[in-house]
Parts: structure tokens; C-alpha cells; sequence
């Protein structure tokens, strides 16, 4: 089942953190970025936050799922929906552990001799 375009849109707004979260399709679900962060996934309309010390630390009680098949489990925060404070903390706390996005290399273009 697809993740509802309406759901991954109340999530962000839930966070509350303006224009910083983002969000991309991605195989038919969504991947959602803080600050070009990839921090969590939108999958089966339920949020999968990146596993790190800040979901031990913030949220260790969190049910574990795999977002898509074969995947390894995540931490499933939908029970922070009802608490955007709480969410919005593990998404930042998440997304300052994460590496920074990787440079996109440019496009090689040809040309026709």
C-alpha cells in the first residue's frame, strides 16, 4: 500500500519545523529530509525514523518494523504524532547524527562532432 500524500504532508506539519522538513517520492513511499538529512521514511502511511543513539535515548520504547519488504526494522514513531514536541526532537536529534548529504557530481554531457 502507498504512503497518502495528505499523511506525509500532516506529518511535516506535525514537526513543525517550516521549510527545514522535506520530503521526496521514493519508490512509490517518501523519504523525508531535515536540512537535506535523509531522517526518516514515510512507508504504508506510518513514519520510520533512522535507527541512532537519539531514538535510544529519546524514544527507546518505540515499536520496530521494516518500512518495505527485506528491509531491517526501524523504529515506527507514529504514537509521536500525538506529541510534536517529542517528534519534532527525535527528528532533530536524528538528523545531527546523520552524515551530511553527499555532493551531487554534475552531469556528463556529450557532445555531437
Amino acid at each position: 500500500m502507498a504512503t497518502d500524500i495528505s499523511f506525509v504532508e500532516y506529518v511535516v506539519e506535525t514537526a513543525g519545523l517550516g521549510s527545514r522538513l522535506t520530503y521526496k517520492k521514493l519508490f512509490g513511499e517518501f523519504a523525508l529530509y531535515l536540512d537535506g538529512k535523509v531522517v526518516a521514511f514515510a512507508c504504508d502511511n506510518s513514519v520510520f525514523i533512522k535507527p541512532s543513539k537519539a531514538v535510544t535515548a529519546l524514544a527507546p520504547d518505540l515499536p520496530q518494523g521494516p518500512p518495505y519488504p527485506g528491509a531491517k526494522d526501524y523504529p515506527i514513531a507514529d504514537e509521536l504524532l500525538d506529541d510534536p514536541a517529542a517528534l519534532r526532537r527525535l527528528i532533530v536529534d536524528t538528523a545531527e547524527l546523520m552524515p551530511p548529504p553527499k555532493e551531487k557530481k554534475p552531469k556528463r554531457t556529450t557532445t555531437a562532432g
